[in-house]
């Protein structure tokens, strides 16, 4: 069998073993899992409560960038105030950065995880802040 033939007939089982095992679960992408939802709706009191203790000494208390710990950092925290910024992250993305941190969305690992810290109904009170934070404010859907 000639070179060609042989480079044809591997790639025709190669195609043939890869549609074989598309439908099969195993070898299936899984789709990654749906963002948790709050249990109550998310009260943006308790978030000020929240980001007051977590988040403002980096992030300061209005959210300008301009916290105490903020200086010391290189990149700068976010200024959650930016609604420029801010207004075009969707609220699961802004959950998946306080959850896991800068990382979990390719972003500086300077920025910590608070999912181990924060249960998942906290972390949407907090995003609720956020929200309120945006200059020009936001107008899309709270959590």
């Amino acid at each position: 069998m000639s070179r060609r033939a042989l480079a044809a007939a591997g790639l025709a089982c190669s195609l043939g073993l890869g549609l074989a095992l598309a439908g099969c679960p195993a070898f299936e992408e899984e789709a990654p899992p749906a963002r948790p939802l709050a249990r109550r709706a998310p009260d943006p009191r308790e978030g000020a409560r929240l980001y007051a203790t977590y988040c403002a000494s980096c992030h300061g208390a209005r959210g300008a960038g301009d916290g105490p710990a903020a200086a010391a950092l290189d990149p700068r925290p976010a200024r959650h105030d930016d609604g420029a910024f801010m207004n075009a992250l969707s609220n699961e993305h802004l959950f998946r950065v306080i959850e896991g941190g800068g990382v979990a969305v390719g972003k500086s690992p300077r920025m910590a995880p608070w999912g181990g810290t924060l249960s998942e109904q906290e972390i949407w009170d907090v995003v609720a802040f956020l929200r309120s934070l945006a200059n020009p404010p936001y107008r899309g859907s709270v959590p």
